[in-house]
C-alpha cells in the first residue's frame, strides 16, 4: 500500500528531497502542520531552478513572487 508520502517521494529527485527535506527542517517550528510546510517546500522546490544552489529558506527571500504563490497553493497563512 503506498502513502502520500511515498507517492509525493517517487516524484522527486534525490536531490529535490535533499533540498525540501532540509526546507522541513529549516520550518519545524513555524506554527503550522508538517502537512502545510511539506507542500509549500515541494512547491518552492518545483519553481527553483535545477541548478540551484541556494537552499530554498536563502532562494525563498530573493523571490517573493514564488514564495507567495506557494504561501497560497500550501494554505500557509
Amino acid at each position: 500500500m503506498c502513502t502520500k508520502f511515498s507517492i509525493f517521494a517517487l516524484l522527486l529527485t534525490t536531490d529535490d528531497l535533499k533540498w525540501v527535506n532540509q526546507c522541513l527542517r529549516d520550518n519545524k517550528d513555524a506554527g503550522v502542520s508538517q502537512e502545510i510546510i511539506r507542500k509549500y517546500c515541494v512547491c518552492m522546490n518545483k519553481k527553483m531552478d535545477d541548478n540551484e544552489t541556494r537552499s530554498i529558506s536563502v532562494w525563498e527571500k530573493a523571490n517573493p513572487r514564488a514564495r507567495a504563490a506557494c504561501d497560497k497553493e500550501s494554505g500557509w497563512k
